[in-house]
Formats: structure tokens, sequence, C-alpha cells
């Protein structure tokens, strides 16, 4: 199924920058839809339902773009979903918009994990230094590890920066282990 959620999800980015849409507001329309699935069991089984006629399924579907003010293009690539009964897979299809969105935006998703909450100073710097590195644009999000002694461990994709404190005594230990 990720190959086909990939496929609606690059066909949505296409549509979404061949019309100059912002990303980052398509990007919370098709997130409020997700959370209305997600809050809405009746209307996950009634966009799942081939005994609801698709014209009704859209109805719904209309109601509530119209309540979130969602683009066109949302709503057509939502219908489309619909009917073609890919809603089980909304989840895997929005994961996969997001990443193709940030890739053709030029963004890296980044987790930073640190000893304690850093403050609003400490994010920038760290966010433009992982720029500076990485040369892209970030998109982080930040967890509290308490295992750390200090410091911090940045995640890029598959690239792992430890600056924490334990990563430096561990490689301390491994070099005097050579000598």
């Amino acid at each position: 199924m990720a190959a086909v959620a990939s496929r609606y999800a690059r066909a949505l980015v296409e549509v979404i920058l061949e019309q100059h849409i912002d990303g980052e507001s398509a990007r919370q329309q098709l997130r409020s839809i997700v959370d209305a699935v997600h809050e809405s069991i009746e209307l996950r089984k009634v966009w799942e339902s081939p005994a609801i006629p698709p014209e009704q399924k859209r109805a719904v579907l209309d109601a509530i773009v119209k309540q979130i003010g969602a683009v066109k293009p949302i709503r057509n690539f939502m219908a489309v979903l619909i009917d073609h009964r890919r809603i089980g897979i909304l989840d895997d299809i929005v994961r996969a918009f997001e990443s193709e969105l940030d890739a053709q935006l030029g963004f890296t998703e980044v987790e930073v994990s640190s000893a304690r909450p850093l403050s609003a100073e400490e994010k920038r710097e760290l966010e433009q230094r992982v720029e500076r590195m990485t040369g892209k644009k970030v998109r982080t999000k930040y967890v509290s590890n308490p295992d750390l002694l200090g410091g911090v461990v940045v995640r890029a994709g598959s690239t792992i920066y430890d600056g924490s404190v334990r990563g430096q005594l561990e490689k301390m230990r491994q070099e005097l282990s050579l000598a």
C-alpha cells in the first residue's frame, strides 16, 4: 500500500505546486480533514461504505470543506480518495504527502533530543546550524530525553549528530582504548 499512498501523495503535491497554493496551508487543510475522520467513526463509515451513493459522500465532504475553508484541489483530492475507496489509507497518504511536499520545498525533518527543554534562542541557533550542515530548511521536532547527561542529539534523515555529553564521553573512551 505504500506505493499506492506515494502515488496519490505525489499527484497532490504536483497539483499544489502547479497551482501555486501555499504548501503549509494545504498541509493544514488536509490535516483538518484527517482530524475529522479520526474524531468521527461515523464519518469514516460513511466514506468507506459501498452502500452509500458517492453523491452523498461528496455532499458530506463539501460540508467539511466549507467549514474548514479548504481549497478546491484538496476537496477534489479527497473526492477521488472517497470515490476510489482509499480512505482506509488516508493516514499513509497524508504522511507521504507531507514528506514529498517537504522534499519539493527543500525541507528536511529533524528530531532534536535534549536532556532539558531548550530556550527559544537555543532552538533558533541549533536550527540555523543544522540548516548550514544539511543545506536545507528544517522542520524540527524537539523531544526531551532524560537519559542524556547534557547536550543534544540531532537526527536529520538517516544522519545522527551526537553532541551529547554521553556521546562525547563514549568517543573519548574509544579513543583512549585505541591509544
